[in-house]
């Protein structure tokens, strides 16, 4: 698929869609490699009706940065004063999350979230890129250290990534966008 076409299919989905539809166009897209994702992007989910649609941006999820192959931060969050900082996953509890999510969107639990936030953020990376076979093509993946996640990226252009977190245990995988940050 033509990069200007794939973009404005990602914008047509990026609302909300049916999962076979994001991953119609997920599959249509080239593969990424890991020297390109270097830099800082900034994410959104992809409402599909995965128990995890919405679930990162309530608590602030600013999205993902990559130093290198041996250098990935996967959980960025928006903290006080503009800041942006690394969460440690192995301090989130994605099996216990995925079971309540319907409860985690509530202003107390983020607010919890936040005044934790400190005891959680990390310098060190938690998460490597590697190039891992998802659905048929060999592409960058993030593969998290401590959690059974890893998050395959496909190419929309050279600063838009279609992205599927695969969770063991979860049926189905979460869809999000990454879009380089200019900062």
């Amino acid at each position: 698929m033509a990069a200007e076409n794939a973009g404005e299919r990602l914008r047509e989905l990026e609302p909300g869609a049916r999962l076979e539809d994001v991953l119609e166009l997920f599959d249509s897209l080239p593969p990424v490699g890991v020297e390109e994702l270097v830099g800082t992007w900034r994410g959104n989910g992809i409402d599909t009706g995965n128990p995890f649609d919405g679930l990162l941006e309530r608590f602030g999820w600013y999205g993902k940065r990559f130093g290198g192959a041996d250098d990935a931060h996967p959980l960025l969050f928006a903290a006080s004063r503009g800041r942006v900082v690394s969460i440690n996953p192995a301090f989130m509890p994605v099996g216990l999350m995925l079971g309540i999510a319907d409860r985690l969107n509530n202003p107390v639990v983020a607010a919890l979230f936040r005044i934790s936030m400190p005891l959680m953020t990390t310098a060190k990376p938690r998460a490597r890129l590697r190039m891992v076979e998802y659905r048929g093509v060999s592409s960058a993946a993030m593969v998290y250290d401590a959690l059974p996640i890893h998050d395959p990226f496909r190419k929309v252009d050279e600063d838009t990534l279609l992205c599927a977190m695969d969770l063991r245990g979860m049926d189905e995988p979460f869809m999000f966008v990454l879009r380089r940050d200019a900062a």
